[in-house]
């Protein structure tokens, strides 16, 4: 395949999700020793990681703005940039309230990145949804290194310094974008931003039946992704008794078959339609979580790590979902707007699931998340079914 500055934009929008998610995602494994440093509960380190998750969602609407107002790719740099400095204060937290305002920023800084990145590649390929799935991978190829890296780190030195090495993974990929991603034009540089913020707008493209229908869906998408991450490498140790490391681990293979499959699913949104794939993500994401609490053994471990992973990449069939039903014009705010909005529900994940499993355990907490799952599934069906036009 012959190299074009198209796929350096898209290689390196993914360093830049990679750069973003390792910052959040350190977070996870470390739980364990920060509840412990900080003498607090899964309930309230829950309630820090909602908050995090929540400004991240928060921000994906300005994103939108900020983008068709200043171009892609100086919001792109503003969230990289803000993620290394904000990463740092993390680390030297020296209580916990500051710990949890620093989370909260680097949700902030770290959420400008996904929405604008997503529109510069809507301008630069025609397939989106393989676009999506590969810019993705940056995702779970975070998911692969920071588990075992920042876990491995902790136990040696303490998980300050395990929090503090993801500076060297942002601050490298931020000078890369400097140098190798050309300007981008804005869409509307002279419109003031107030014009774009109108109550009439929001209300328009959130009350398009499509638009809303994929909302809902990808609501319970991330509220049960949000959920899983947060406290899967928890859930190992707690409920299947294994160490911190060996958690780690096989918290890393689930995203490394994210890594594998996430622009496989894509290209079969592009394909077989975007329904039909989200509710295979839908059913297998439950078949997943299913063994995984029910089954002992490796086997219930690999193959309900394998099938979550697949499942819970449904976002990659998805959000091309909301594009398909977006004019060119509302695409850069309207995407962000729609990210916002599922997102901020689905940031509720993490204090849900802390909270059901410190109250009833992890089987009814993870139970909720396949209850919620397979109602989106009957709701795809009925929807093809009965022909509704959602």
């Amino acid at each position: 395949m012959n190299w074009h500055y198209k796929h350096t934009v898209l290689t390196l929008c993914t360093f830049a999700f990679f750069a973003t998610m390792v910052a959040r995602l350190a977070i996870s494994p470390l739980v364990p020793a920060i509840t412990d440093d900080f003498g607090i509960g899964t309930t309230i380190i829950g309630i820090a990681m909602t908050g995090m998750w929540m400004t991240y969602a928060l921000m994906q609407f300005p994103s939108g703005i900020l983008a068709d107002r200043f171009g892609e790719r100086s919001i792109v740099l503003v969230s990289v940039g803000g993620t290394t400095v904000v990463t740092l204060l993390l680390a030297v937290s020296p209580f916990y309230v500051l710990f949890v305002l620093a989370m909260i920023a680097l949700g902030a800084v770290a959420g400008l990145h996904y929405s604008a990145a997503t529109t510069l590649l809507d301008r630069t390929f025609e397939n989106l949804g393989f676009a999506i799935g590969v810019h993705t991978i940056g995702s779970s190829a975070a998911g692969l290194v920071t588990p075992v890296v920042v876990a491995w780190i902790s136990v040696r030195y303490g998980w300050r310094p395990a929090v503090a090495a993801t500076v060297a993974i942002a601050a490298p990929i931020f000078l890369l974008f400097v140098f190798r991603v050309r300007p981008t034009d804005p869409h509307r540089p002279s419109q003031p931003l107030r014009e774009r913020v109108q109550l009439e707008e929001f209300t328009r493209i959130l009350g398009k039946p499509k638009i809303a229908f994929t909302v809902v869906i990808a609501s319970v998408g991330a509220f049960a992704w949000q959920g899983t991450a947060s406290f899967l490498p928890t859930f190992f140790v707690e409920h299947r008794g294994q160490s911190a490391t060996t958690a780690g681990l096989v918290f890393s293979v689930y995203f490394v078959v994210q890594s594998v499959v996430k622009p496989g699913i894509g290209a079969m949104s592009d394909r077989f339609g975007r329904d039909v794939t989200t509710f295979g993500c839908m059913v297998t994401s439950v078949a997943g979580l299913s063994l995984l609490v029910t089954v002992p053994g490796i086997v219930g471990v690999a193959v309900g790590v394998v099938l979550i992973a697949n499942g819970l990449s449904w976002a990659v069939a998805v959000e091309p979902r909301f594009m398909d039903n977006m004019t060119e014009s509302e695409r850069g705010a309207g995407f962000g707007l729609v990210r916002t909005t599922y997102l901020t529900a689905g940031s509720l994940g993490s204090v849900s699931v802390g909270f059901f499993a410190e109250a009833f355990g992890w089987v009814v907490s993870f139970g909720v998340l396949m209850a919620l799952l397979s109602l989106i599934a009957v709701a795809l069906a009925v929807n093809w079914a009965f022909d509704l036009g959602y």
